[in-house]
């Protein structure tokens, strides 16, 4: 276990911070280069796949790193982590095609998958419940400092430099990061050894692929491979029951799953992240689409969100022992729907400041929501639990993220087919890209208006049902589970 006696805490925080940045920037900075790639390697039918396949395997892959830490100590499996992320960045930059790049994107994917909870269960680790906040709040502001950097930067290097070199950017960074963790992160012995479920692995890497494939296509209208997709993950995850009955350390604990805080708190943290999804999706196309703005003020209306983000978690941190997880989580979890009423409440005539309003109060709640599910998700679990702990954590939000994607998606071409109009979201997204509205541009912004105030309505639903789930979580007294790390 990490022992804090002779591991230098801030240098290790350092390093955490470097390889979150790495899966956080990755995330934001392709999505400016992607038109280039595309223009170089050709496949545009593929394009949605580079984003999706990245999240595919990321999301499979948190829950088997979570356990693999458990079993076999953080540093190994962070470090095989960051070694696989930096592997497939080199060939991502080497790609000669798009399906080379979305293959390679796919091994990037799991390298993700490693780092975020790996790096995130080495914190609660390392920090009390009242240190941790803290902390958090700086990594929050990692992925927020990310949000606003990665467009950027991927927009300068597309100008002056190969397009490789928004993946071969992770190397000197990852490198750096493993650096420190070596030198400075140090686990006494491991006195147990677990055997490790391979098949049950196997087996959850398959559903959640089948889930989230089937997902992603039936927002594209492809139902025939959806239907494949859902019989695959189906299948899969019918023998995943099977062999974790059987499996003496399981990949998937049912029992932690089962516990109520945190089943309470992963499911607040999977609805929010619909919510979320919903808002970063559709905002900045009704800010520009219908209340006519440029795509920069589009993009600041969601800025604020990230934003408030980190605010929101630094408040948290600030403030757990006077107010504790529960009360913070749960005020979090209200301030999701009261951001989402500014939402739903804008019209033609509404201001941007409307729109930035409540994408600040939504992020803020975030901030306080997700600080809080984690931190209570880690103190009431030992350290062999941990990583399984954090990484259901996160793996709810992502597929909350997957799952929203999909639902909004779903009324938005809903109530652009209700409308009678022949404007479908790919030509809208399309359009608005390329700066213009399709056809008539009032009867078009009218026909957007309606459309995404049924989808702002679904986050408004969405964020309520958020808050009521947070309701159920149980009160969690700090410290509860916080043991001496053995040597």
């Amino acid at each position: 276990m990490t022992t804090s006696r002779t591991t230098r805490r801030p240098l290790v925080i350092a390093a955490v911070m470097a390889a979150m940045a790495m899966v956080a920037i990755e995330a934001t900075i392709i999505s400016t280069a992607m038109p280039g790639i595309v223009g170089e390697l050709g496949g545009l039918s593929l394009y949605a796949w580079v984003f999706s396949g990245f999240l595919l395997t990321q999301t499979a892959a948190t829950i088997v790193f979570g356990k693999l830490a458990d079993i076999h100590g953080r540093k190994p499996v962070l470090l095989a982590g960051i070694a696989v992320f930096l592997a497939a960045s080199v060939l991502c930059g080497f790609a000669w095609s798009m399906p080379a790049m979305i293959a390679f994107r796919l091994i990037q994917g799991v390298g993700a998958g490693a780092i975020q909870p790996v790096a995130l269960t080495i914190v609660g680790d390392l920090y009390s419940a009242e240190e941790r906040g803290r902390i958090q709040g700086f990594l929050a502001s990692v992925w927020a400092v990310s949000a606003v950097v990665g467009p950027v930067a991927g927009g300068f290097i597309i100008a002056h430099a190969s397009w490789s070199w928004i993946f071969w950017i992770n190397l000197p960074v990852g490198v750096v990061a493993s650096g420190l963790f070596i030198a400075f992160l140090h686990e006494g012995e491991r006195r147990e050894r677990r055997p490790v479920d391979a098949a049950g692995a196997a087996l959850f890497t398959l559903t959640v692929a089948g889930l989230m494939v089937a997902l992603t296509e039936a927002g594209e209208g492809r139902w025939s491979v959806v239907a494949v997709a859902a019989a695959l993950g189906l299948v899969a995850a019918v023998l995943l029951a099977v062999q974790e009955r059987r499996a003496p350390e399981p990949i998937i604990d049912a029992a932690l799953w089962r516990r109520r805080p945190i089943a309470a708190a992963n499911g607040t943290s999977l609805l929010a992240g619909m919510a979320l999804i919903g808002l970063t999706t559709f905002l900045p196309m009704y800010v520009q689409g219908v209340l006519g703005q440029t795509p920069i003020v589009a993009g600041m209306a969601l800025t604020v969100m990230v934003l408030g983000w980190p605010m929101g978690a630094t408040l948290a941190a600030r403030n757990l022992h006077r107010f504790g997880l529960r009360r913070i989580l749960v005020t979090g979890g209200l301030l999701l729907p009261l951001g989402a009423i500014a939402i739903v409440t804008l019209q033609p005539g509404s201001t941007p400041a409307q729109a930035g309003a409540g994408s600040l109060v939504m992020g803020f709640g975030m901030g306080l929501l997700s600080n809080a599910a984690l931190m209570l998700i880690q103190e009431i679990v030992p350290w062999t639990q941990r990583g399984s702990a954090t990484a259901s954590n996160i793996f709810s939000r992502n597929l909350g993220s997957t799952l929203g994607a999909t639902l909004f998606g779903a009324v938005l071409n809903h109530g652009l087919a209700a409308s009678g109009s022949t404007v479908t979201a790919d030509s809208l997204q399309q359009a608005l890209a390329a700066g213009g509205l399709p056809g008539e541009a009032e009867a078009v912004r009218l026909v957007l208006q309606h459309a995404l105030h049924q989808t702002f309505w679904a986050v408004l639903a969405i964020s309520a049902a958020a808050f009521a789930t947070a309701l159920l979580v149980p009160h969690v007294a700090l410290g509860r589970a916080r043991e001496v790390p053995a040597e």
